[in-house]
Parts: structure tokens; sequence; C-alpha cells
């Protein structure tokens, strides 16, 4: 996972619903229920009778979470997380709303801004609930985790007894710290989807899907590749920060929702110029800086590793802000502001699966790959394939994603990480991520556009989101 390789349209016909209701059973299978948590002495216990400190047998690594005295608890590295998780909290909001919302027209800027915002308040409270334990409890089965720390019933804070939980994946730092840092990535992937359905859902269908995809598609992929028994990290998937769990993952379902939801009226007719592209650059401005949190803060510790992927987090989003640039320069012959803010974007979620893994050099090559390919999934691609991703979540987030995953295995260096990196093992996790997720999604929307619909009605549409689903409006 983060810190080591194991810290590490409604054309569906009832075949593919069996076989994506086939994953969701295997995925939600017979769950674990972890003990209460352990003390720090109990995975290393030694006889009593034990031989010389010299001669005694390495403790084995801890595999679910325990209990440890206040003074094993590192405030530096705690100081670094807390710090971290607000970045990461910062990338939501304001950055991703301000960034979303001034590229959609002045009639849904509200309602797009209301979205990042109630989705971070909707992800916190079902983290609490049982989102913590689904991902990041050990399980009886690779998929999924299981319920013991629902409710955070386990993860404590004993002052008289000056002790404090601490994960298995995380030991010098509380529990608390780790699951409140897992939770801003948890916010953020739901609230990127949005990019892909903007300015034509249903804030009430939004909420339902948001709440389901995150139970049912973000925690079992989550557990799968950063939980250390997970079945992708099991086969030495690489993902440092998010390149699967987050982007692939967010970028596909967006896809997913925009083929479900059709074209906005007017496309192609009317014009769709972002209504306000100061708020755009602002809150490309603040992603940027909140992803040293999303990248470094995933070394978990304050440490060199935290300072080798801060490195290659800055230099990977300069070269594929350019590369985005001067790509768009040739190609239209005028490089312009949304581009460049796009890009920079691109470089960041495409390192971000490396970003602990690779060194300053390779971060320039994953950088310009990406800024060129997301350029063209988002300007060509777009076109071709007629989808209406309406501000490019699929074409950034999935692709970015796509090619940081697959360029981390192929320039992984040993040195850094620890480990080697394998294109093939890359591609297990890419697929799965793709797959599952763009089933499942499938399935959940159609659920919902059964029920409560999915889209406003063409006369909301047309009025904006604004004054339709919150009787606001900007003057």
């Amino acid at each position: 996972m983060r810190i080591e390789v194991l810290r590490k349209s409604r054309g569906l016909d009832g075949r593919a619903i069996a076989v994506a209701l086939a994953w969701l059973l295997l995925a939600l299978g017979p769950l674990h229920a972890l003990p209460a948590v352990a003390d720090e002495a109990a995975p290393a216990a030694a006889p009593a009778a034990a031989a010389a400190p010299a001669a005694a047998p390495a403790a084995p690594a801890p595999t679910e979470p325990f209990l440890v005295t206040n003074d094993k608890i590192s405030s530096g590295d705690t100081a670094w997380m807390l710090t971290s998780t607000a970045l990461v909290l910062m990338m939501t909001i304001p950055g991703l709303a301000l960034f979303y919302g001034g590229m959609v027209r002045k009639k849904n800027v509200l309602a797009t801004l209301m979205q990042s915002f109630a989705i971070t308040c909707l992800v916190t409270m079902l983290w609490w609930l049982v989102g913590y334990s689904l991902a990041f409890t050990p399980g009886s089965t690779p998929y999924l985790g299981g319920w013991a720390h629902s409710l955070l019933n386990t993860v404590s804070y004993l002052k008289e007894a000056g002790k404090t939980s601490v994960s298995h994946i995380a030991t010098t730092i509380p529990e608390t710290v780790f699951a409140m840092f897992q939770l801003t990535f948890a916010i953020i992937t739901p609230a990127l989807i949005c990019g892909s359905f903007a300015e034509r859902m249903k804030f009430s269908a939004m909420m339902w899907f948001m709440a389901i995809w995150l139970l049912v598609v973000y925690c079992p992929i989550a557990h799968m590749v950063w939980e250390p028994s997970g079945w992708l990290a099991a086969k030495g998937v690489l993902d440092f920060a998010g390149g699967t769990v987050v982007h692939i993952n967010a970028g596909i379902a967006g896809l997913a929702t925009a083929l479900m939801l059709g074209k906005r009226q007017g496309l192609g007719r009317e014009s769709m110029a972002p209504h306000n592209l100061t708020l755009t650059v602002i809150g490309a401005s603040l992603l940027w800086v909140g992803w040293f949190g999303f990248n470094a803060g995933s070394a978990v510790a304050s440490d060199g590793r935290a300072g080798m992927a801060m490195t290659a987090t800055q230099i990977a989003t300069a070269a594929a802000a350019l590369a985005w640039m001067f790509t768009e320069w040739a190609a239209k012959g005028k490089p312009s502001v949304l581009g460049i803010a796009s890009g920079a974007v691109a470089g960041l979620v495409a390192i971000t699966p490396a970003s602990g893994f690779v060194g300053p050099s390779a971060s320039v090559i994953i950088g310009v790959a990406a800024g060129v390919l997301c350029f063209v999934a988002s300007t060509s691609l777009k076109k071709v394939l007629g989808y209406d991703d309406s501000l490019d979540a699929f074409g950034v987030h999935c692709v970015g994603g796509i090619v940081g995953a697959l360029l981390t295995g192929a320039l992984v260096s040993r040195e850094i990480s620890g480990v080697d990196g394998s294109v093939a093992t890359q591609l297990w996790g890419v697929g799965t991520t793709l797959i599952y997720g763009f089933v499942a999604s499938l399935i959940i929307l159609k659920v919902i556009d059964l029920t409560i619909g999915l889209r406003v009605t063409s006369d909301e549409e047309r009025e904006g989101l604004d004054i339709a689903m919150h009787g606001e409006r900007i003057e």
C-alpha cells in the first residue's frame, strides 16, 4: 500500500446483470468480525524463559490494529499526518468545489459547489458508521473487510491507561489520525465523479448514488489494494496514494453516469463555456497544494520517502501542465488557461500511484505522458465516442490513473520503494477496478433510475440546477 507494497445505457441485458451481481455477492460475502483491539504486548509476547535478546526470533509484523503505550507514538509522524489530513480535505472543500464550480454555467454554480460540500458530510457519517471498517479491517475474504470497526468503536484513546490504538498499516501514529486521513480519500473519490454528470443529475439521486457507491465500490477496492491481506495487494499491485482506488475508480464510475444520464440539452448547439475560469484556477491551485498531503502524506511518516513523494509530485505536475499546454497550442493555435490547469490535474493524477516508488526523472516521463494522453482523451476521444463527460472526470482521472498505474510498474525504483514492479501485475489492478467499478456503478444507477429517477426534467435543466434543486441563484 503506502509505506511498503504490503502496507501497501440502460442497455444492460440479464446476463450482464447476473455476472455483476455475482461479483457483488463475492465481494460482500462472509465478513470477518475482528476481535477486540489487542494490546501491544500480544503480537510480540515472548516466553518468560526466553533466551538472550540476540537469540530471540523477530516478532511477527502485526496483522490487525492493536494498542500501544503513548510513548510509542511518533510526534513528528503524527504532526505531519494531521497536516496531511487537513491538506487532503482542502482538496475537496474548497479545491475541487471551486475547480468544478468555475467550469459550469452560471445557473449551475451553486449546485456544483453543493455537491462537493454535501458529499463531504455524507461520506464522513458513512465512514464513521461502517466505511472505515469495511475498507481497513482484516476480513475473512480478501475482497472486503469486517465489521469490527463499525462506529469506530475500537479506535481508542485511553488517557488514564496511557494507551492508544494504532493501525497495523501505520504503527507510529494514532489510529484516529489514520482513520481520518483515509476518510479524506474516501471523500474526494465520489466527489470527483460529479464532473462527469455536471448540470443534469437530481440532487436526491446524487446523494443516494454516492452513499451506495462508497460502500459497494470504493470500500471493496480500497480493501483489495491497500489492506495488506487484500486480493490485489497480495498480487503485488502497487498504488502508493490512489491511482486505482481513487482516480480510475472515480473516473470509470463517471463514465457510467455520463452514459446513463445522456448528454446535456443543447450540447453542440449552445455555448457550454465555463462561467468563471478564475474559480477554476484557484481550485486547481488548491488541488496542487493539497496533493502534497495526498501523496507525501501517503508515506504515513515524516521521512525521506515523504520528501521523495513530494518531489516527484511537484515535478510531474509541472511537466504534465506544460505537455498539455504545448499539445493544445500545437493543435488549436492557442494555449488556454483551462488547458494548463487541466494538465496540472492530469499530472497530479498520474503521479499519485507512483509517487512513493519513483525518482525525479521518472516523474517527468509520467507527467509528460499524462499531459498528452489526457488532452487527447478529453478532446478527440470524447468527440469520437460521443459521450458527454461534462468536466472531463473520465478523460483526466480515469485515463490519467491508468497512465500512472501502468508506468508505475515500468518505472518503479527498487532503491526507493524496496519492491519490484511489473506492468502485467499493474494490469490486474487496472482491469479489476475498471470492470468492477463500471458494472457495479451501472447497476446502482439503474436501480436509482427505476425508483426515484436520475435526471432532472427538461424544464429544470433549462432553468438551471441552482434554482430547480436549491432555490437559490448567483446574482
